[in-house]
C-alpha cells in the first residue's frame, strides 16, 4: 500500500500514521519529495488487510491511499511518486540528469596496472574506478583476484586519485574487508539471486551495484533489489550486462530496451555494462554510445593499460591510451538524452 499525506501535512502527523502502519506488522517506508510524502507500507498479502483496515484515508493529512500492484514494492516508481533518485557517491552524482563513467581495469593485477589505469580514468574525466579484488570464474583454475592485497591497492589507488572505488563481493564473509575501501560494491550477475547476501548488503548500507543475471527478467531483477532495499539501504543501482540468448555471433545480448522499460518500472538508476556483453573490444565503444543515447545514467567499462598482456578479459577491455577519447565520445551521446557526465570532487 502506498499512503500519499497532504501537502501541509506535519512531521507529527507523518510520524502518527508511520507508527500505525508499524503496528499492523508492516514496514513503513518514508519518501519525502520537494512538494509531497509519501508512505509505502511493505509487507505480504496478510499486511496489506490489516492496513486496509486502518482507514487511513480518512485521516485530514492523507490525501489517499493507492494500492502497490506489482511485488516489487520499494524499486517501484510509484513510491517516489514518479521521481527518480539520485544518488551521490563521493560527490559523484548518478540518476537524474547525471551521467556516471565507472571505469577501470577487469581485475587488480599490480600496482603499476592499476595506478596507470586509474590515472587514464582521472585524466579522460571518469566518475568513479572499477577493479575486482575477487573475481568469480567459471574455471576454479582460473585467476579468482588478489584477494586483501588487491583491495589494499584500490585503497591505494583512491588515496592517489581521489576517485570513488566500485569493487565486486562474491562472500559475505569479505563484505567488511571489501567495506574498508569500496564507495560503491557490486554485485554480479551470478549473484543476482544470491539472497542472503544481498539482505547483508542491504545492512551494510553502502551503494549497491545489482548486475543481471544472464538469463533474468526485469522484475526478477527488481526482486533481488528488493532484498537490498527492505534492510533500510536505498542507494540501489541496477546494471544491464547482457542476456543469453540463441546468438553466437557474440558473447551476450546486450538488451538496451531495458534500459527505458526500467525507467517506467523503478525509480532506482540504471547503468550498462558493454564490456561483458560485447566480449569485444571493439564493440564496446558502440554499445556505450548507444546505451547513453538511450537514456542509460551510466556505464561501466574496463579500461587497462596493456589488455594483449591481462590476466583475464583482455580482448574486451579498452586501452587506456584511448580512453579519453572514448569518455568524450559517450559524454557527447549521454547529451542527446539530456545528461550531463558526472565528475568526483577531487579529495587529494
Amino acid at each position: 500500500m502506498l499512503v500519499v499525506m497532504t501537502e501541509s501535512a506535519s512531521e507529527a502527523e507523518i510520524a502518527e500514521v508511520a507508527a500505525l502502519i508499524e503496528g499492523t506488522g508492516a514496514h513503513a517506508h518514508i519518501s519525502s519529495g520537494e512538494t509531497l510524502t509519501v508512505i509505502g507500507a511493505i509487507g505480504d498479502r496478510e499486511h496489506d488487510v490489516r492496513v486496509e483496515a486502518l482507514g487511513l484515508e480518512q485521516l485530514e493529512s492523507v490525501d489517499r491511499v493507492v494500492p502497490i500492484a506489482k511485488q516489487y514494492k520499494l524499486s517501484s516508481r510509484q513510491i517516489r511518486h514518479g521521481e527518480d533518485s539520485i544518488l551521490d557517491i563521493a560527490g559523484s552524482k548518478i540518476g537524474g540528469d547525471n551521467f556516471s563513467l565507472i571505469a577501470g581495469p577487469c581485475t587488480v593485477e599490480s600496482r603499476d596496472q592499476l595506478q596507470a589505469a586509474a590515472k587514464a580514468v582521472l585524466e579522460g574525466g571518469g566518475s568513479m574506478l572499477r577493479g575486482g579484488a575477487y573475481k568469480p570464474r567459471t574455471s576454479p583454475y582460473s585467476f579468482q583476484g588478489l584477494g586483501q592485497e588487491g583491495l589494499d591497492l584500490l585503497a591505494e589507488a583512491k588515496a592517489e586519485t581521489g576517485l570513488p572505488i566500485v569493487t565486486e563481493v562474491m562472500d559475505a564473509r569479505d563484505i567488511e574487508a571489501v567495506l574498508e575501501v569500496a564507495d560503491v560494491i557490486q554485485i554480479g550477475a551470478r549473484n543476482m539471486q544470491n539472497y542472503p547476501l544481498l539482505t547483508e548488503l542491504g545492512r551494510a548500507g553502502r551503494p549497491v551495484i545489482i548486475k543481471r543475471g544472464f538469463s533474468a527478467t526485469l522484475g526478477e531483477l527488481l526482486m533481488a533489489a528488493e532484498y537490498v532495499l527492505k534492510e533500510g539501504n536505498e542507494a540501489v543501482i541496477l546494471c544491464e550486462r547482457g542476456i543469453r540468448t540463441f546468438e553466437t555471433a557474440y558473447r551476450f545480448t546486450l538488451d538496451l530496451m531495458a534500459v527505458p522499460v526500467l525507467k517506467e518500472m523503478t525509480h532506482l538508476p540504471v547503468i550498462v555494462d558493454p564490456s561483458h556483453a560485447a566480449g569485444r573490444r571493439d564493440l564496446v565503444e558502440p554499445l556505450s554510445l548507444a546505451a547513453a543515447a538511450v537514456g542509460a545514467d551510466g556505464i561501466i567499462v574496463e579500461v587497462h593499460p596493456d589488455p594483449q598482456a591481462a590476466v583475464c578479459d583482455g580482448p574486451q577491455q579498452l586501452e587506456a591510451s584511448e580512453f579519453a577519447l572514448y569518455a568524450e565520445r559517450v559524454a557527447a551521446a549521454a547529451a542527446l538524452a539530456g545528461k550531463t557526465l558526472a565528475a568526483p570532487q577531487q579529495t587529494r
